[in-house]
């Protein structure tokens, strides 16, 4: 009898500056994600644009990317308040 284990390897993500407040991921070549600055909070969004959440430094937003943590907070009231600062601007 054999037993067949799958195991995936995830390799980590290549991390480029593209302008100030705005981090792109990269793995293996294709684009994994962005963080982007926005004056209070580091927002991430997935290579889909799903935003994963805000987080309080630009380390906790690059892990969020890496290993999927996410805030508590509900995605709808991150937007609304992103929409409310931006309004303020």
């Amino acid at each position: 009898m054999s037993s067949n284990t799958m195991s995936i390897i995830h390799e980590s993500l290549d991390w480029k500056q593209a302008d100030d407040d705005v981090h792109v991921a990269t793995r293996d070549g294709e684009f994994a994600g962005f963080v982007e600055f926005d004056g209070t909070a580091h927002l991430v969004r997935d290579n889909h644009g799903t935003e994963l959440g805000a987080f309080p430094t630009l380390a906790d937003a690059r892990r969020a990317l890496e290993g999927g943590d996410r805030p508590n907070a509900h995605p709808l009231r991150l937007r609304l308040r992103r929409r409310i600062r931006r309004a303020r601007a």
